[in-house]
């Protein structure tokens, strides 16, 4: 691997959308930062919501623009969608400079990643809430675990993984959109893939897949969302535990289902047009006012019981709600991220693609809480 290329102090933040919040007040208080936007006037705009304004240069976003001024060891964090992600990427490794994101690592950001350690460039990925938080809350719990029970202990393990953007006041539509509306329905179109009652299953329709979680009192309705299985290698569950469910997904209130009913039948039936209008129509209709508070839960799982009887289980909960400043999914997505980019430039990231991981897990709590996301972790007494 080569060495890594000494970060510069200045972060290149593109994208003024639903999740941009306090994270870039967090990385603005230390390090210079430029927040590319549409138009410089929107840049603006976003910065005098955070408090920041005079605090952060603004620059009117295009590739060429952002080519023009990016230096080796610069960091670009991208809150643009996913698919823009590997042009910028790109642009990274010619300029030698670092690249983060909240989504997932595609599988084209996995082959650019492997250039990037050849470079000594960081290209971070998933360090959002989902994915993000939950990867911290499940390496915590699975190493705890084996502390608990023992990494090579045969043992029947349950874990899940479920979160979601809820609106603090439930609304007949049992929902507000807190982020990109077309992402919303775009990933019920993608099919799961989940481990239950010992088996891999595969969820065509996610969202027939529903079924109830009750998280700190709480009744929720929940479905498997995406692949599940790789995370089992990625969390790092020692292959002595067998696993009886295995499930990551996505967590809303109570009575989505039945209140989703229309917008099934064009997610099934509907083209891409189609389903692009409707998430404008809803979008319309259920949008995160400013009278409205918005509200994340999330909650992560993990039970074992041994053939002797032992068992351990334990939960991580994060259940925020906004307030009129910041949006909780901004606080959440934002913040994780710019703990994230913070150990970036302070040079703690190795070259390569890059996750949320075991070894930095309790410190990107530590600064989590401190910035404001809480995290609550539940452990039963274990039964001998």
């Amino acid at each position: 691997m080569t060495d890594l290329v000494p970060p510069t102090g200045r972060v290149h933040w593109i994208g003024t959308g639903l999740s941009t919040g306090s994270g870039l007040n967090v990385l603005a208080e230390s390090h210079d930062v430029l927040l590319w936007a549409r138009t410089e006037e929107k840049a603006e705009r976003c910065l005098a919501r955070l408090g920041l304004t005079g605090k952060a240069g603004v620059r009117r976003f295009g590739h060429d623009a952002l080519a023009a001024e990016l230096r080796a060891g610069d960091v670009v964090v991208s809150m643009l969608p996913a698919p823009e992600h590997p042009v910028l990427v790109r642009l990274c490794l010619e300029r030698g400079a670092h690249f983060a994101c909240s989504s997932y690592a595609s599988d084209e950001l996995v082959t650019l990643g492997q250039d990037a350690a050849d470079r000594g460039v960081v290209v971070l990925a998933e360090a959002g809430l989902d994915p993000g938080i939950d990867h911290l809350y499940a390496h915590l719990l699975v190493e705890r675990a084996k502390e608990e029970i023992g990494a090579d202990t045969p043992a029947s393990a349950v874990f899940t993984s479920y979160c979601g953007g809820l609106p603090a006041e439930p609304n007949e539509f049992r929902y507000r959109f807190s982020w990109a509306p077309r992402s919303v329905l775009t990933a019920l179109r993608t099919p799961a893939r989940y481990v239950e009652d010992g088996g891999e299953h595969v969820a065509e329709r996610p969202w027939e897949a529903t079924r109830t979680q009750v998280v700190g009192g709480e009744a929720f309705e929940v479905y498997p969302n995406r692949d599940s299985v790789p995370f089992i290698e990625q969390y790092q569950v020692p292959p002595a535990w067998r696993l009886e469910s295995f499930v990551r997904g996505t967590l809303r209130l109570a009575g989505w289902r039945e209140a989703w009913s229309e917008v099934f039948a064009v997610v099934r039936d509907g083209d891409d047009d189609a389903v692009s209008a409707l998430a404008g129509e809803l979008a319309e209709k259920y949008p995160m006012g400013d009278d409205d508070l918005d509200r994340v839960v999330l909650a992560v799982t993990l039970a074992l019981e041994t053939g002797d009887g032992r068992r351990w289980s334990g939960e991580y909960v994060l259940d925020l709600v906004g307030d009129r400043e910041e949006t909780a999914m901004a606080r959440t997505v934002s913040v994780t991220l710019a703990c994230g980019v913070a150990d970036v430039l302070a040079g703690r990231t190795q070259p390569g693609l890059n996750r949320a991981t075991a070894g930095s897990a309790a410190r990107w709590l530590g600064f989590l809480s401190e910035h404001g996301v809480r995290s609550e972790l539940r452990v039963p007494s274990q039964d001998a």
